[in-house]
């Protein structure tokens, strides 16, 4: 294993040792049976949308992502994706928004996009990866807005042009995210360092890969959600002709 300051997922992985990997914190284990519980009886309005949701959230904080993600900031950012790209779309499915929101969406939007680029930053990024409360703070933080703002798309008091309008927005903070990470010409994050040459990447490599990530296969949701919406929203006026 490498010397790493990652507090919660341990040592950076390394190929050797991957699959050996497995993260079962009790208290993550124990939120995750909870939801699960909650499903089971019933308290969700989309039973499947919230075990796609709890498996999706054992592959990355319990399967050996996790200790990639503290070699790779690759592997992080595909982390942080699917959390907010899958698994706060699954639970806003699983339990929605049934009345009109007291938030504005055009608020919800910039307070996800202001949360994504916060810990995308290096400096607010390495001090989330130092502390177990900082880590957290970083993933709850990601998907409680990300959820906040699906919940507000997907809400059947959202009318279709403010949703595909939030949705374009969020497309785009993210590509441009991503565009700086991969054209910055100096590795950004040395948190990673070491780990990124363990697995035969160059830092600058790593994080490129990272960027790219976020660019374009991070959109594909959004892009999918807002055809959706586009494609329904059409569907009326088609019946009427």
């Amino acid at each position: 294993m490498l010397d790493s300051v990652i507090a919660y997922c341990g040592p950076a992985a390394v190929p050797g040792d991957i699959w050996t990997r497995w993260n079962f914190d009790p208290l993550l284990i124990a939120t995750l049976a909870a939801l699960a519980f909650v499903v089971v009886r019933g308290r969700s309005s989309n039973a499947r949308a919230g075990w796609c949701a709890i498996i999706l959230s054992l592959v990355v904080f319990v399967s050996p992502l996790c200790a990639l993600s503290s070699a790779l900031f690759s592997a992080r950012v595909l982390h942080h994706v699917i959390l907010i790209a899958a698994v706060a779309p699954l639970l806003a499915l699983a339990f929605p928004q049934r009345h009109a929101g007291r938030i504005p969406l055009a608020m919800l939007v910039a307070v996800h996009a202001i949360i994504l680029w916060l810990w995308h930053a290096p400096g607010p990024y390495a001090w989330a990866l130092a502390t177990v409360p900082g880590y957290w703070l970083m993933q709850l933080s990601l998907l409680g807005s990300g959820w906040l703002m699906w919940r507000a798309i997907l809400s059947p008091h959202t009318q279709a042009g403010p949703a595909l309008v939030a949705l374009a927005v969020t497309i785009g903070q993210m590509g441009l995210l991503g565009a700086l990470i991969v054209f910055a010409t100096a590795p950004l994050y040395p948190v990673h360092f070491a780990g990124a040459l363990a697995w035969g990447f160059s830092p600058l490599t790593d994080q490129q890969l990272a960027g790219l990530l976020m660019w374009v296969p991070a959109m594909l949701p959004y892009l999918a959600m807002g055809l959706w919406l586009a494609w329904t929203s059409l569907r009326p006026a088609e019946t009427v002709k």
